[in-house]
């Protein structure tokens, strides 16, 4: 009924400085547990810690943009170093039912799954102060049972965030609105990406049925 496991594997940061993905990787960490109702759906808790990392450098930034004069307009190169924390819930569909041994029932010990649920990304360090505003996974991956209760896979999710804050340091803040463009709700917000490699345990057996109960 119910798994637990570790993920690991690398991130990357998405925003004012960075559109590419894979560009300026670091690594995560986490712990996951997955609460099983069917073979087919899955509630997924996780807590990751994770590294991001950006430069402005080959792009454009100005300054100032706020400011009316020429100078506003000049180039500045931006860069930032901070740790996230995160911490979340999401669902999960598998396009096959996940199982192993019960091959008569149409299930597969691999299948291909979605994603999608909400969550909360503290962000500290890189003499940014602390950041924190809510997530949004969406993501896709695969799992596939080495033995009945063990599990190993690979997922790869975008967390769109509600905050600006990702990539601030302590002596240039232009990153938060550098164009002067105000925020709201997701538009020109932070986001980043795990790629998880995990492998999980099953645990909490279902509850069996005694068929040569005669009562």
């Amino acid at each position: 009924m119910m798994e637990i496991g570790a993920a690991v594997g690398p991130d990357f940061y998405l925003g004012d400085v960075n559109s590419t993905p894979f560009k300026h990787t670091s690594a995560m960490a986490g712990a996951i547990v997955r609460r099983i109702f069917n073979p087919r759906m899955v509630l997924k808790g996780d807590l990751a810690f994770g590294h991001l990392a950006g430069s402005s450098s080959g792009r454009f930034i100005p300054t100032d943009a706020s400011q009316e004069g020429a100078e506003g307009g000049l180039p500045t190169t931006v860069s930032f170093k901070r740790n996230v924390v995160d911490f979340g819930a999401q669902f999960e569909f598998n396009f096959w039912g996940y199982s192993m041994g019960e091959a008569y029932l149409g299930n597969s010990r691999i299948t291909p799954y979605v994603l999608a649920g909400i969550g909360l990304t503290v962000a500290l360090g890189g003499g940014g102060g602390t950041s924190c505003g809510a997530n949004f996974p969406l993501g896709l991956g695969v799992k596939y049972k080495v033995k009945k209760r063990v599990n190993i896979g690979a997922e790869w999710t975008f967390r769109f965030t509600t905050t600006d804050k990702l990539d601030v340091n302590a002596d240039q803040t232009s990153l938060s609105e550098p164009f002067d463009i105000k925020s709201s709700g997701l538009k020109n917000k932070d986001a980043y990406s795990f790629l998880m490699l995990f492998l999980t345990y099953d645990i909490c057996p279902k509850c069996k049925v005694c068929h040569n109960n005669k009562d």
